[in-house]
Parts: structure tokens; sequence; C-alpha cells
């Protein structure tokens, strides 16, 4: 007879060892999401402190005035060069402030956002930290879009390294806190990509979910409509591939696609009928015309009458003769280098390295290849595409790069190399540290290669440096150093400066030997001062600066 031993498991460690063992055991439940949670915390404080901090930036007025007036009026007249949804996010914060607008206005929308935010009554500083709350609170949650996606992709260390790299962008973190949409439609982008991605398996989940994420996109802002055709091929790719990779499923694949675009299309329909049901909507006078295939395109998107005529404001501002400041050269007009020369200055050292390192594993590990159509075409299509436009003014129009490439970022810790993964976590702290450095002056943010966010005015201007911000900062500035001086101001901003209590004149509407005192000037009008501006900066010896965007001279 044959006895058959039965394998007896084995008793559990009770020693020292066995004990330790146990404890890592029972934290590592409760670690993980202990460092997101201190990771976007440390995010969510850079943010607000910025929010509370910083007067209106130049475009945040139009923004506020006009998301208070779809509120109240249920009207699509004022911004209609930019869909809604964007502005409905930034009401929903307004509408906890009470504020209203006269429904008899009838100026221009900067007027619109300036007599709301300085002569309605209100003050500036609560309007403005209510409508900055909802595009706070989304950065946060597009946060934990970039962990998911590189945690999909990577794992859970690599999840971390794109979220630390996202949380202490200061780029990321200045748009974050802003009430703007330039952040908005670059998350919307990344939550469709990532949806994509999942749709590899579990299509009839993720596929409605990711036509959902491009309409939102779409619905906040019109930057988002090269990325459509590349999107909806992603969510065919993953269909296919979920489907055995079969004729039969390639068919399910544009079925799937298709829908995708119907369902984007419904949310952009739906933003714009939840401000006006009735969709009333009247042509303004000085929508250009445009033709050719831009003129074709701007007829035949299926969206709201209003959207095509926005589109074509978009093409008439390319069209328009901008002025730009790249590496102390003024020019007229863009130039294809200026984002990634723009984004050269104003990523942290230890991002680019990560960026390239991770883009190579990425396309150079079979076990990733899959991924990078997800992760890097996005990045490759919307900065092309904004690498061809004539308005310089900042990688805020690029914001998707510092997004996506944070995931693509977290695939060098695939790596088998030892030390790959010591050094990944050496440049997110590295990146940590030259943000936490510029704290709270992240807008006018350069890395150090570039002489830190005291020299950024020297190579790049407007919402690179100086978009208004610093006002409320002068004013204090002002009363603690330089009581009683005669101030002249010149000021690139939509901030009212005497609202702050800042009493100053026009230096360029007086002969210059009359121009005594303090000559307080904005780094962008430094930038590209020509002519009497020029003249008085050369006459006069700087003193101060306030925020890294505005300099102080005595005359």
């Amino acid at each position: 007879m044959t006895v058959t031993k039965v394998a007896t498991p084995p008793a559990p460690a009770t020693g020292p060892a066995g004990g330790r063992a146990a404890v890592l055991a029972r934290h590592r439940r409760w670690l993980y999401p202990l460092v997101v949670a201190i990771i976007l915390g440390q995010m969510a404080v850079a943010m607000l402190t910025t929010a509370v901090q910083q007067t209106p930036t130049i475009d945040e007025p139009v923004y506020v005035g006009t998301a208070v007036w779809q509120l109240q009026e249920h009207s699509l007249r004022y911004n209609p060069e930019h869909p809604p949804l964007g502005k409905l996010l930034i009401g929903a914060g307004l509408a906890f402030s009470g504020a209203e607008v006269d429904p008899g206005f009838e100026d221009e929308q900067s007027v619109l956002g300036r007599r709301l935010l300085y002569e309605s009554g209100y003050d500036p500083w609560r309007l403005m930290l209510f409508a900055r709350l909802p595009v706070i609170l989304l950065t946060l949650l597009f946060g934990l879009v970039v962990l998911a996606f590189a945690r999909d992709v990577t794992g859970r260390f690599g999840g971390l390294v794109a979220l630390g790299l996202y949380a202490f962008s200061p780029d990321v973190i200045t748009h974050g806190s802003l009430a703007t949409l330039d952040l908005p439609v670059a998350g919307f982008l990344l939550t469709s990509a990532w949806l994509a991605w999942r749709a590899r398996q579990r299509p009839r989940l993720y596929m409605p979910l990711a036509g959902l994420a491009l309409g939102a996109a779409l619905a906040t802002k019109m930057s988002a409509l090269p990325a459509v055709p590349l999107l909806l091929l992603l969510i065919l790719l993953s269909v296919w591939s979920a489907s055995g990779r079969t004729w039969r499923g390639a068919a399910w694949g544009v079925a799937a696609a298709t829908g995708a675009a119907v369902l984007a299309v419904a949310v952009v329909w739906g933003s714009y009928l939840a401000v006006d049901p009735r969709l009333e909507w009247v042509t303004p006078p000085d929508v250009p015309a445009v033709g050719g295939w831009r003129g074709l395109v701007a007829r035949l998107v299926p969206f709201p009458a209003p959207y095509g005529d926005g589109l074509r404001m978009q093409f008439g501002f390319e069209d328009g003769l901008w002025g730009g400041f790249l590496f102390g050269q003024l020019y007229d007009g863009g130039r294809w280098y200026y984002l990634p020369a723009a984004l050269l200055v104003k990523s942290p050292l230890g991002a680019i390295a990560l960026w390239l390192a991770g883009t190579v594993a990425l396309l150079a590990m079979p076990r990733l290849r899959p991924a990078a159509p997800y992760v890097l075409a996005p990045v490759a299509v919307l900065l092309g595409v904004a690498m061809t436009g004539t308005r310089n003014f900042g990688i805020r129009y690029v914001l998707v790069v510092p997004l996506f490439l944070a995931v693509a970022a977290a695939a060098v810790t695939v790596v088998r190399w030892r030390w790959v993964r010591a050094a990944a976590v050496v440049l997110v702290l590295f990146v940590a540290v030259s943000s936490l450095r510029t704290f709270p002056y992240y807008l006018p943010y350069s890395n150090e290669a570039f002489g830190g966010p005291a020299r950024t005015h020297e190579r790049l201007h407007d919402s690179n440096v100086d978009w208004g911000q610093d006002l409320g900062r002068l004013a204090d500035r002002l009363r603690s150093r330089y009581a009683g001086e005669r101030v002249w101001l010149v000021y690139k901003g939509s901030g009212v400066p005497s609202w702050y209590g800042i009493e100053s004149s026009d230096p360029l509407t007086v002969p210059a030997g009359e121009v005594h005192g303090l000559l307080v000037v904005s780094d962008s009008a430094v930038a590209k001062a020509i002519g009497p501006l020029a003249e008085l900066i050369r006459a006069s010896e700087p003193i101060d600066s306030v925020g890294h965007s505005i300099t102080i001279y005595r005359r």
C-alpha cells in the first residue's frame, strides 16, 4: 500500500522577524494612499496660497464676468470665442458668492469683468477665490488621473513618480490655481486618453467615458479639436485589441469610436443648452469671415452655431500680427520653436530628464510600447499644432506636455537596473525642491539653468512671467517701503490699481523731465519697451522687484 504524504502548511512566523513582516504588511495598505494624500495635500496648499495672494490675471476677469452673466442671464452673449463648460465650472464657485451683474450691461466683455470685480461693491479678493476654487479641485482630481494612468501602465511605484512630477510642477500649480481654461482642457484630454487605454480591458465601460471626457475638453476650449481624430483612433484601437484584433473587432472598434464621437458632440451641445436652453444666438458683428479649409471646418463642425462663430474668431486671432519676446529679442508674429524653447526654460530640470528617459523607455520596452500612442501621440499632435500658432504668449497653450509626460516619465521605473528607481526618486525630489524654492511665485518660474524666477523676465514675457498677478503685492510693497513717494505706473494687467490703494500717474502722458520718484513697470512692458518708455527705463535705476513680475525704478 502506498502512503500519500500531505504537505502541512508552515506555521506562521512567531519570532521578531515574523512580527516585523506582519507589521509591514499591515502598514503597506495605508502607506501608499498616505503618500498620495501628502503629495496632493502640498499641491492643494500651494494652489490655495497662490489663489489667495494673486490679483486677477489678464484673462480671469473676462471668464469671471462671463460666468456670472451665464448663470444670471442664461445668455451666450459674452466670450463666444470659448465654449461655455469651463465658465460653467468657474460659475459653480461664484454661485456661492452672491455676485450679480447689471442685466442691462451693454459694453465689451473685459469691461464686464472689471465692473463686476471693482465697481459692484463686491470684494474682488473673495470673488476671485470663489472663482478659482473649482479649478483647484479639478486640478487635484486630474492628479489622481495621472496617478491611475501611470499606475496602469507601469505599476504602483511608477504612479507615485508621475504624481510627484505633476503635483510639484510649477506650471501646473500656476494654472491650476487660476480661473482660466488652460489646465481644465489639458486635464480632460488626459482623462480621455487614460480611459481610452483602459478600454483595452473593459471597452463597454470605458469607451463611453472616454467619449464624455473628450466632449468635456471640446466644451472647454477649442484647442482640443486637433486631438479629436487621434483620440477616436485610440478608442478604435482599444476596442479592436479587446476584441481579438480581428476584422469583426475592427468593425466593433469603428462603431465604438463613432459612439464616442456622438457622446462628445452631445456633451458640447449640453454645455450650450445648460446656459441657454432655447439657444438664442445672433452672430456678433466682429466675427471675421474665414475662408479656405478653416472656414470649411467652422461650417462643418457638428456643434451649435456659437461654437462655429467662436472658432472663426479664434482663426481671426491667429491671423493677427502679435508681438513676441524670446531670449531678450522682440519680434512680430510667431516662431515655430517658441514653445519648445519656453518649455525648456520653465520646466524643472529633473522633470525634463525624467520626461526624456521615460519617453525612451516607453518606446524601447516591448511591455510598455502598446501604451506609447496613448501617452506620447497626444503630446506630439497638440504641441505640433500649437507650434504653428502666432500667439507666442506662454506655455499655457501646451499644458498637455507636463501632464502626459509625467505619465511617460513613470516608464523609467520598469527598467530593471538597480539604480534606476533611486535615480527617479532623486530627480522627483530635485523637482520638489525647485518648486518649493519658488513658492509662492509659481507663475514666473524658470529652472536653475536659466537663473530661476528672478531672471525669467529676461527671456520670456506675458503669461510666462507677468500676467498682472502682483498688483496686490505691489500695493503692500509701496505702503511698507515707499510710503509718501510719487509713483509713476506702467501696469500690464486687468486689475484696477486705485482699488488696492495705489495712487499713481502715467509717465507716458507727461514730458520725461517731469517723471521723478518711483517708476513702476510690469516686466512684460519692460521687455517690449520702445520709444519714450525705453528712454525712461534707461535713465532710471532699478531698486526693487515685486513677485519677479514688476520692477521698481528710481528717477
